[in-house]
């Protein structure tokens, strides 16, 4: 029971969580950022050196006192964290983490992960993905994820065996073809989930298009302007003319840059749900294993039922080594009987209790926190994702009147060039 664990952790966490915990949510009371990010050189586990990039995590109270240390963390470290968060709380849609590597790139970016553009980048995503924790009832309230923020954390969430919980991707996909009853909700939700991916893969795909387009036309424009420049060497009547258009087109040339990369910053907004099509996938197969167990122990149940009616009747419906060996050897004595009917009923008590724990897990515990849970998010990204399209579409417009503004102010200024010609 998650409620029981969460109680049992509270007890033990330190006196200053406890005095967070006592409100509802944890990013109500602290500060999460990641300040900065640092390149570092070492060993991996297998003694090679290689190069990686390590963020500092600072927290302080809202008002303005640290709290603790300020610790310096991998992006493998944040993997760690979610695998964990996505074991610990399988009904969960554990916010995802921003890209290991660039995807969707475009001519300017860099696939890198090196690259600062890039490590700057995942720098705001890993502190998005810590923020969406600390603001979740229930995720925030997790001792494990509050070490990470603040002290050594690698030691204690391995010795919660989560690792040892998780469910094998072979055990997974085992019960998603072997699943006789799938439910339909769990089963419209995957293909939400599927079409969503689909819809916004489709569209950072056009946007990257787009924007190698974009810069190459901008980028040309420069080329207008050292060719403007180089003519007003050579005139009197239209230097001037000529030079200040030069100067316009190198500005509309240079502009690109600070508008991809505002771009760039809703193309993130979009891949953040690009891959919580992943979480919502993840809570998918979990119903689908809990739903796979449930229906094994029916079968086990009937099995069992299906022996005691053959014992006490003495007929065997189906072939059987037992129904073989009786033939054979003879019937067994009525106190073997009474004494295989005995444990057959316990076994029977036992699978009864199993089936009704499966089956309270899967159609009142998990169903309803999962569906809670998938509320959350589509309330939460309908309202996200229409304020970045809507800021998109506002920032496009600001950039056409300004483009416009540019290149009126370049037809108008060099007088001396139409008087000229």
């Amino acid at each position: 029971n998650s409620s029981c664990l969460m109680t049992s952790w509270l007890c033990l966490m330190s006196p200053v969580v406890q005095m967070v915990e006592r409100e509802t949510a944890l990013l109500k009371k602290i500060d999460i950022n990641v300040a900065e990010s640092e390149k570092r050189s070492g060993k991996n586990t297998v003694n090679m050196q290689e190069t990686y990039t390590v963020y500092l995590i600072e927290i302080r109270w809202v008002g303005g006192l640290p709290v603790g240390d300020s610790p310096w963390r991998r992006y493998s470290e944040f993997e760690l964290l979610r695998t964990y968060l996505l074991v610990t709380y399988p009904f969960v849609v554990i916010p995802p983490l921003p890209e290991k590597r660039a995807e969707f790139v475009w001519h300017k970016l860099s696939a890198d992960n090196l690259d600062p553009d890039f490590v700057e980048r995942r720098r705001l995503g890993l502190e998005n993905f810590l923020i969406r924790v600390a603001s979740h009832s229930v995720l925030s309230k997790d001792k494990i994820f509050y070490q990470f923020l603040t002290e050594g954390w690698r030691e204690a969430v391995l010795e919660t065996g989560f690792q040892d919980k998780a469910d094998s991707r072979l055990k997974s996909l085992s019960a998603t073809l072997r699943v006789k009853n799938p439910d339909k909700s769990f089963t419209d939700l995957k293909q939400y989930s599927d079409e969503l991916n689909s819809a916004i893969s489709h569209l950072l795909r056009v946007r990257a298009k787009v924007a190698d387009r974009m810069y190459g036309v901008y980028k040309v424009h420069g080329n207008y302007g050292r060719i403007f420049s180089e003519w007003s060497a050579i005139e009197k009547e239209m230097g001037d003319g000529l030079q200040s258009a030069g100067h316009h087109m190198d500005t509309h040339s240079a502009s690109v840059d600070d508008i991809l990369e505002e771009e760039e910053h809703y193309a993130d907004q979009l891949k953040e749900y690009l891959f919580y099509t992943d979480a919502l996938r993840s809570v998918c197969r979990k119903h689908e294993l809990i739903q796979y167990e449930l229906e094994m122990a029916v079968l086990d149940l009937a099995s069992k039922k299906q022996q005691r009616e053959e014992l006490t009747t003495g007929a065997v419906r189906v072939f059987s080594l037992k129904g073989m060996s009786s033939k054979l050897f003879g019937q067994e004595s009525p106190e073997q009987r009474e004494s295989r009917l005995a444990a057959l009923q316990q076994s029977i008590q036992a699978s009864e209790d199993a089936v009704l724990d499966k089956n309270q897990e899967c159609r009142q515990e998990f169903m309803r926190m999962s569906w809670e849970e998938v509320k959350r998010f589509k309330e939460q990204k309908d309202r996200e994702l229409r304020e970045a399209l809507i800021s998109y579409a506002i920032m496009q417009i600001s950039m056409c009147k300004k483009v416009g503004d540019n290149m009126g102010t370049a037809t108008c200024d060099p007088h001396h060039v139409t008087r000229t010609m």
